[in-house]
């Protein structure tokens, strides 16, 4: 029996497969590739309003002339929070025996419209919480 090189090659494809092969493998790059920028954005969102808490408990228990009051500190805090629009009354500072804490809440928006089937619900927001003490110098 000899085998012909033509049996090995598949037959034509059909016009118009290639477009809804596409059709069905779009939808899952697009969400893979948004999921992953998505996450990126979360997690330097987190990274921000976590160091700007650190910084701002710092400069309260450190910089008595920057950061002498509640809203000083919270005021340092939003400069610190670089490339966030966030208000001051996200940040909580509270002078307690670790030295100087601030905490901060702050809700992320995502941007891949989840429509509640994830655990971010229908209003596609996560809330990040920091917290931040910094020892009292002497």
């Amino acid at each position: 029996m000899r085998y012909s090189l033509y049996r090995l090659v598949p037959p034509r494809l059909q016009p118009g497969t290639v477009a809804i092969e596409y059709a069905f493998i779009l939808p899952v790059l697009l969400l893979f590739v948004l999921g992953i920028m998505d996450t990126g954005r979360l997690i330097w969102t987190y990274a921000t309003v976590t160091r700007a808490a650190e910084a701002a408990a710092r400069c309260g228990a450190v910089d008595t002339v920057t950061c002498g009051t509640a809203a000083q500190i919270q005021n340092y805090a939003v400069a610190q929070a670089y490339g966030l629009n966030i208000a001051a009354t996200a940040f909580t500072p509270t002078a307690v025996a670790c030295g100087s804490r601030v905490a901060a809440t702050y809700t992320f928006q995502f941007v891949i419209p989840w429509t509640g089937v994830s655990p971010y619900g229908a209003a596609n927001t996560a809330t990040i919480n920091a917290t931040a003490c910094y020892p009292l110098s002497h």
